[in-house]
């Protein structure tokens, strides 16, 4: 008697187990289909709303803005000076904005990089004898040594620049100083800028107040929008630099989002532009390309500017809702579907 009711106990806790199984499969079953089904949401265009504001980012729609991520890094060798001339001096597309990423040296020059080791984009591991070098242990005149487009691929997957001689690189394809960037920009047009710094802690701050300086000095302040990853930098340019606009940080965009959801009166942020992906990152079924999402930053007096948008379908719906700026790898391919708008 005893071993079949034991036997009994087991099969109604087996059963048991079952079910607790099939009910979790069933809720993650649901939260992955309401995650598919809101990250692929797409607005209606008529559902976007005009309002008044003096936030100059805010383009109004059928005016999206042209941005070259990384100076059109999937053209050229990303933020090299052959890709700003590519971008600039192309009669095939126009650029209305240019985004890069600054890192400070060892002789506190600020310098294009986006990663923060030279190995993705470099022969550093060649020219310095070691992997993850990084641009603060070099001197300017030490990393200009490297050939910036070593692993450049064009969408072939041809490799142009890899093979050249160490001692015969093009100043082209040398890493840049954001001076000489400006320089060059501001003798070929008109141009707004989104610049990143990458350094975090006090490399940051420094990196900040260098590039505040050269802004000033160039008369470029007003065209500028500021962007780190890192709250300590972002919030030392609210205390020290407030004139210099910036984005928002990770955790002010997740605050955002929240606000934009309860459709929150009160919220009254610090910066004035967002700079998001299309959809959160994660998967935390986080759709930002909504109508609901421009509207309340544009009610707000928020831009509105998506990176990296390198599919053309996101390219077209990001155009047909107005978003205010589109960063791409591939600025030709965004300009060619914006003039057939």
């Amino acid at each position: 008697m005893i071993v079949l009711e034991t036997k009994t106990k087991e099969k109604k806790h087996a059963g048991i187990g079952k079910r607790i199984f099939a009910a979790i499969g069933i809720i993650l079953a649901f939260i992955i289909i309401a995650d598919i089904i809101s990250i692929n949401w797409q607005s209606n265009p008529k559902n976007i709303k005009t309002f008044e504001n003096d936030n100059s980012y805010i383009m109004g729609m059928g005016n999206t803005q042209i941005s070259a991520h990384r100076s059109g890094g999937g053209i050229m060798p990303e933020e090299t000076m052959m890709a700003f001339k590519n971008c600039a001096e192309n009669p095939a597309f126009e650029i209305d904005v240019f985004e890069f990423d600054l890192h400070i040296t060892k002789d506190d020059v600020l310098v294009l990089l986006h990663d923060d080791t030279l190995d993705r984009t470099s022969n550093s591991a060649e020219i310095f004898g070691k992997e993850e070098a990084r641009p603060e242990e070099y001197t300017y005149d030490e990393l200009r040594t490297l050939n910036m487009g070593a692993k450049f691929a064009d969408e072939n997957g041809n490799m142009p620049y890899k093979d050249i001689d160490k001692d015969n690189v093009p100043d082209d394809i040398k890493i840049l100083r954001i001076e000489d960037v400006l320089d060059y920009l501001t003798s070929a047009g008109e141009y707004d800028y989104i610049i990143e710094i990458k350094n975090s802690g006090e490399l940051g701050k420094k990196g900040v107040d260098i590039l505040y300086n050269i802004l000033v000095d160039k008369n470029l302040l007003d065209c500028v929008i500021f962007g780190s990853f890192h709250e300590e930098v972002s919030h030392y340019v609210d205390e020290k630099h407030p004139d210099l606009m910036r984005s928002a940080t990770i955790k002010e965009v997740l605050s955002f989002w929240t606000a934009a959801l309860r459709n929150d009166k009160d919220f009254n942020p610090a910066y004035s532009v967002l700079q998001i992906p299309f959809n959160m990152p994660y998967r935390i079924a986080a759709n930002l390309g909504t109508a609901q999402v421009i509207n309340y930053a544009h009610e707000k007096g928020i831009a509105v500017q998506y990176w990296t948008i390198n599919n053309e379908k996101e390219m077209e719906y990001l155009l047909s809702v107005g978003a205010d700026c589109i960063m791409t790898d591939y600025p030709d391919k965004l300009y060619k579907i914006s003039e057939q708008k």
